[in-house]
């Protein structure tokens, strides 16, 4: 005969098993739902390109591949940095109009202040790090929702490019005239250095989001921040971590893009911030958190970067790319709200 201990065992046992299996089949499940989207993603991708390259002859050259991979580069490093707030619950409004300031700052230590062009670069990124920094300062000590405390960094960091750089742009030409070449520049024939950058700093995200305790923490924060604080990890040290890791990505951005136009641009970076946060959420990335990769963030990019490019070379106006672009932001949002909804 059993004892009542012997059979208590087994049902724990029984149970723990249930358990397990449960959540191996939920793990299952999540990975081909992830796989699934990020397949769709893809598609989309292959059926703008062949959409836009029937359209108009002149969007499958090589020239203008190049200029889309350019345009990727940018929107691509800008989506890589926010994939990680975003997966933690967050939103960074501030993309654009920071990486304007990046710029600019990088033109006023290199052109203004005559340091030398890597000092420069590094005062541009430290310049995205310290947004990053004040935004995760503001949302973790202040309580301030994410919406509102980048909604003011976005206009705090337009306000400040604009006075730094007193509403001109700062040129790189007479300064330090190999600027250009950290984004035009060519070390593989036919690829652009800003595309092999960009390539390297999606890697290194993909390593950090996956290998690392700071990805670790930016599925744990996202998934369940009150349990993760309760576990014993410093949410609010982790958080500002990330807004940091960011904005450094905000700051290379910034890097980049003055790089391409060799001047830093007080007022270019309007709109960046609402392709980069599309192209996360195209890639699969939730904005209720906990989910995301960056592989999909990257389709994503493209997918943005190919629908502007092909919209220009259709001689669409202006207005109504921007229309077909809110469009895409809105619908990217609702389905990612579908996909929120099965899975509760």
């Amino acid at each position: 005969m059993s004892t009542p201990e012997k059979s208590a065992g087994e049902t724990t046992t029984l149970i723990q098993q249930a358990v397990t299996e449960d959540t191996d089949k939920r793990d299952v499940v999540g990975f081909l739902k992830r796989q699934l989207q990020q397949s769709l993603a893809f598609g989309t991708l292959v059926i703008l390109v062949i959409f836009f390259a029937i359209a108009s002859p002149n969007f499958f050259t090589f020239s203008n591949i190049a200029t889309v991979l350019l345009s990727t580069a940018v929107i691509g490093i800008l989506a890589l940095g926010t994939t990680f707030v975003i997966i933690t619950g967050g939103i960074d409004l501030s993309l654009g109009t920071g990486m304007a300031l990046c710029a600019v700052m990088t033109g006023v230590f290199i052109t203004n202040w005559g340091l030398p062009v890597w000092v420069g670069i590094l005062g541009g990124i430290a310049t995205g790090v310290l947004m990053g920094l004040v935004n995760g300062v503001n949302i973790t000590f202040l309580r301030l929702p994410p919406f509102i405390a980048t909604l003011a960094m976005m206009m705090i960091a337009g306000g400040l490019a604009l006075v730094v750089s007193n509403v001109a742009p700062i040129y790189f030409s007479t300064s330090a005239p190999d600027f250009k070449k950290i984004a035009l520049g060519v070390i593989i024939p036919g690829i652009p250095n800003a595309v092999l950058i960009t390539a390297v700093l999606a890697i290194i995200a993909a390593i950090v989001l996956s290998k690392t305790l700071l990805g670790r923490y930016t599925f744990a924060i996202g998934s369940n921040e009150e349990a993760t604080r309760l576990s014993g990890v410093n949410t609010r040290r982790w958080t500002i971590l990330i807004y940091m890791f960011a904005g450094a990505f905000t700051g290379i951005a910034g890097i980049i893009i003055a790089s391409r136009l060799d001047s830093a641009q007080p007022q270019i970076g309007t709109g960046y911030e609402l392709q980069a946060i599309a192209a996360v959420i195209i890639g699969g990335t939730s904005l209720l958190g906990g989910r995301g990769s960056i592989l999909g963030t990257v389709i994503g990019a493209l997918i943005m970067s190919v629908l502007v490019n092909g919209l220009r070379i259709m001689s669409i106006q202006t207005e109504w790319q921007n229309v077909v672009v809110g469009f895409v932001v809105l619908l990217a949002v609702f389905l990612d709200s579908l996909r929120n909804r099965q899975r509760t």
